[in-house]
């Protein structure tokens, strides 16, 4: 779906890293959420590799509402403890799943979809939402992504106005 520029380095930690220095740079002097979640899903469907979704979803009335993406149309709404996303945000812990179709109560918003990451994102100690990436790949994303996401969630963490 999305095609990759060719400064991505093909080694996984390289990528990260430049992906990392780019997004520090897109925040750099902004604080509001949207444009940065806009700028910063964007970065991510242009640099990872194999990938069909990425985007943001944000608490909202006690349930993940949809926020800015790279991709196909996808679920607006998402409850607590419902599907990979509202897991995350149920457990308040990164969810790595290689095979969305052995995760029960998967929400299969594009059926292209096989393995997904969601990183719960924190502000003040409460969950604000979640990135939320996806591939129609199985077994896509691994430990080195997970560390990473994670590292590029932080940065947003810190980045942003959340409220």
């Amino acid at each position: 779906m999305f095609e990759n520029n060719t400064i991505y380095p093909e080694n996984k930690k390289e990528c990260y890293e430049l992906i990392l220095k780019q997004l520090n740079a897109l925040l750099e002097n902004e604080r509001n959420l949207i444009p940065n979640l806009a700028n910063s899903s964007a970065l991510l469907g242009m640099a990872l590799r194999d990938i069909n979704w990425a985007g943001f979803y944000l608490m909202k009335n006690g349930e993940l509402l949809l926020g800015p993406f790279q991709g196909k149309p996808a679920c607006v709404h998402i409850p607590v403890g419902k599907g990979v996303c509202g897991t995350a945000v149920s457990e308040g812990k990164t969810q790595l799943v290689p095979d969305v179709h052995k995760f029960e109560g998967h929400i299969a918003c594009d059926s292209a979809s096989r393995s997904e990451i969601v990183v719960p994102i924190y502000a003040g100690g409460v969950i604000k939402g979640v990135l939320d990436i996806d591939s129609p790949l199985p077994g896509r994303f691994d430990s080195l992504d997970q560390h990473y996401l994670e590292e590029f969630v932080r940065i947003l963490e810190a980045s942003c106005d959340w409220d």
